[in-house]
């Protein structure tokens, strides 16, 4: 599974949602292989349906995780934080991943920057797949 299908999925099944199905054009991860493995297809913009008008509060999901550990992360504002919330490889390896997957067109070197826009991309595909997300998430 692709890295935004791995957060996608996290942040949905904590929610108690049906699974969402695998992103579009991106194989599922072979059981037994480990979900950060070989990149994965780089869909524009996976397709992960949810029960007809079922949509996952990823505030309250986020927040009610965040309060449980025992680090303070701040996932309103860091893909890192957000990765290390939902136990998800944050290094900077798996993010140049996902920025690949994203389609990032920006110097992956530049982590500042390239992280700034992640955090803005998987906001704005976790309400493209029926994540009710925050107005003042996806207006950056």
């Amino acid at each position: 599974m692709s890295i935004l299908g791995n957060i996608v999925s996290a942040i949905f099944h904590r929610a108690g949602a049906s699974s969402p199905a695998p992103a579009q054009g991106a194989p599922a991860a072979p059981t037994g292989s480990p979900a950060s493995g070989s990149p994965a297809a780089s869909p524009a913009s996976p397709s992960m349906p949810l029960e007809p008008g079922t949509r996952v509060d990823v505030e309250a999901v986020l927040t009610k995780l965040a309060a449980a550990s025992k680090e303070r992360l701040d996932w309103r504002k860091s893909i890192v934080d957000l990765m290390k919330l939902l136990n998800l490889d944050s290094s900077l390896t798996a993010r140049k991943e996902l920025a690949h997957e994203l389609h990032y067109s920006g110097d992956t070197n530049d982590s500042a920057t390239m992280n700034i826009w992640l955090h803005a991309q998987v906001m704005h595909k976790l309400a493209e797949n029926g994540g009710n997300v925050p107005a003042d998430l996806l207006n950056k």
